[in-house]
C-alpha cells in the first residue's frame, strides 16, 4: 500500500455493525477477488474486493473473513485467512504480509494460513445452522462474469446442502451505505488530494494542451500524495467530447473558446472522492458558457438543498427535474410549449440532462446503497448535475461529494473552487501550450 496506515478501528466497527445484523447460530464467509490474467503471463492489476477490504482493509490477494460470533471457541470467533508467505514467491512477486502486519492493519487477532483453513473450516461450519456467502448486489452491476465468490457459493452450497443460506449482500447494502465517522476522515484526505490536483490544474490548462496532458498531471499529484491511484479512469473532455459522459480516451486537443469537463477523483486508503469541473480552456468564460454554466451551478446548489434525511432517490431527482425544466426555460432549450407536451416517462428536461444526479460514495466510487429507501444521516452522495447542449456543441458537469447528517448535509469539497469567477480568476489568462 502506497497510504499511511488507517485507524483499525474503521475496519473493526465495520465488522462489529455486519455481526449485529447475523442470525444466531451463523458464520459469514467472504473472499477475495480473483488475479483476473491479461496477456501471456501477465495479470490485471490487483484490486481488493471491496466488501473484504471494508471489514479488513487488506488488499492482499488469496485473503477471506470468516465471522462466528457463536462459535464456542471464542479465538475462533473472527478469522483472517492469508496466503503463507514464501521465500521465492516473495523473490519475484515482493513481500507478503505477515501474521502481525495483519492484525496490525485489520484488528483481528486470530490469523490462519490458507492451506489450513479447509479443515478447520468443516469443523465451524458443522457447528452452524446459518451460512452468510457473499455476492455482487450493486445495482448497477452490468457484468456476470462468474467471479470468486459465485464460484465458491456454488461449491459450498453443494458440499453442505442442508444448511440454511443467508446473503451477506443484503445486510451491506444497508450498512455500507452509512458511514462512520473514521470513514469520513478517510473520504477526506481523498476528497483533500483531489483538490489539490483540480488546483493544480487551473495553473496548467491553456489553448493547446492535450487531454492525455491533464490527465497525466492528475495521476501525478494523486501518486505523489500517496493515494494508491485513480478512483476511476479520468474523464478529460474538451469541446463537444463533453456530452459523451464517459469519454476515456482523451487523446485531443483542447482548443482555444472551448470549455474542458474533468471528471475524476482520487482513491486513498481505499476511499474515493469524486470531483467534476468545467472550465474555458483559455481562462475566460464566453457570455454564453457563462449563462449555461451557472444555470448548473444554481441546479447544483438547488440539489444540495434538497438531500437530507428522509428523501428518497427517485422523489430527490423528480425535484430537480422539476428545477431543471425551469432553468432550461430560462436559458433558451425549452419553450412552455415543450413542457406541455412532454411525455412523463421521458421528461423534456431529459434532452439536456440525460443522467442520473447523485450516487452513494465510499470504498466504491457508485457504492452500495438502495434508491427506494429513505436517505439517513451517515449516507455520501455526489451532486452533478449537468447540461449538454448537442447544437452548441457545449457540456457542462458540476460534481461535489456530501455527507449526510441529522442536520441536513455537509459539503466535504467546500473548499474546491466552483464558481465562474473563481475558476477565472485562479487561471488568469495563460499563453498557448507550445
Amino acid at each position: 500500500m502506497k497510504h499511511l496506515p488507517l485507524n483499525p478501528k474503521i475496519f473493526i466497527n465495520n465488522r462489529e455493525r455486519f455481526v449485529k445484523e447475523m442470525k444466531p447460530g451463523s458464520i459469514a464467509i467472504f473472499n477475495s477477488n480473483d488475479e483476473v490474467p491479461l496477456n501471456g503471463d501477465a495479470i490485471y492489476t490487483y484490486v481488493q474486493n471491496s466488501d473484504l477490504y471494508w471489514m479488513t482493509g487488506i488488499e492482499q490477494e488469496e485473503t477471506m473473513l470468516i465471522l462466528f460470533p457463536d462459535s464456542p471457541d471464542e479465538q475462533y470467533r473472527e478469522v483472517l485467512v492469508l496466503l503463507r508467505p514464501d521465500e521465492m514467491k516473495e523473490k519475484w512477486d515482493g513481500k507478503r504480509l505477515r501474521a502481525n502486519e495483519a492484525t496490525d492493519i485489520s484488528g483481528i487477532k486470530k490469523i490462519v494460513w490458507l492451506n489450513a483453513i479447509d479443515a478447520l473450516l468443516q469443523t465451524w461450519v458443522h457447528l452452524a445452522e446459518y451460512v452468510y456467502l457473499n455476492t455482487n448486489e450493486n445495482d448497477r452491476k452490468g457484468n456476470f462474469l462468474e467471479t470468486r465468490d459465485y464460484r465458491y457459493a456454488s461449491e459450498f452450497m453443494r458440499r453442505y446442502p442442508l444448511h440454511k443460506y443467508e446473503r451477506s449482500a443484503k445486510i451491506l447494502k444497508g450498512i455500507r451505505a452509512v458511514k462512520t465517522a473514521e470513514e469520513i476522515e478517510v473520504m477526506k484526505e481523498a476528497i483533500s488530494v483531489t483538490e489539490s490536483a483540480f488546483r493544480r490544474l487551473l495553473d496548467f490548462i491553456r489553448p493547446g494542451v492535450m487531454e492525455y496532458e491533464i490527465e497525466a498531471a492528475i495521476v501525478h499529484e494523486f501518486l505523489r500524495k500517496r493515494c494508491r491511484g485513480v478512483a476511476y479512469n479520468s474523464i478529460i473532455a474538451s469541446g463537444d467530447r463533453a456530452r459523451t459522459l464517459h469519454y476515456v480516451f482523451n487523446n485531443q486537443e483542447c482548443k482555444d473558446g472551448e470549455l474542458v469537463l474533468m471528471d475524476f477523483g482520487a482513491n486513498y486508503g481505499g476511499y474515493n472522492a469524486d470531483l467534476t469541473r468545467t472550465v474555458p480552456v483559455n481562462g475566460k468564460f464566453t457570455a454564453r458558457q457563462k449563462e449555461v454554466y451557472n444555470a448548473c451551478l444554481h441546479l447544483h446548489d438547488y440539489a444540495r438543498g434538497l438531500l437530507k434525511p428522509g428523501i428518497s432517490i427517485v422523489d430527490y431527482t423528480e425535484k430537480v427535474g422539476d428545477e431543471a425544466t425551469q432553468q432550461f426555460i430560462k436559458i433558451g432549450l425549452l419553450n412552455q410549449e415543450d413542457v406541455k407536451n412532454e411525455d412523463k416517462e421521458n421528461r423534456a428536461y431529459r434532452k439536456y440532462l440525460y443522467h442520473g444526479i447523485s450516487h452513494h460514495l465510499g470504498v466504491d466510487v457508485h457504492d452500495l446503497g438502495t434508491r427506494v429507501e429513505p436517505i439517513q444521516a451517515g449516507m455520501v452522495f455526489t451532486v452533478e448535475p449537468g447540461i449538454y447542449i448537442e447544437e452548441e456543441q457545449m457540456g457542462i458537469r458540476i460534481e461535489n461529494n456530501l455527507w449526510i447528517t441529522e442536520n441536513g448535509n455537509i459539503d466535504l469539497m467546500k473548499n474546491i473552487p466552483i464558481t465562474v469567477e473563481e475558476i477565472e480568476y485562479l487561471m488568469q489568462v495563460k499563453p498557448t501550450a507550445k
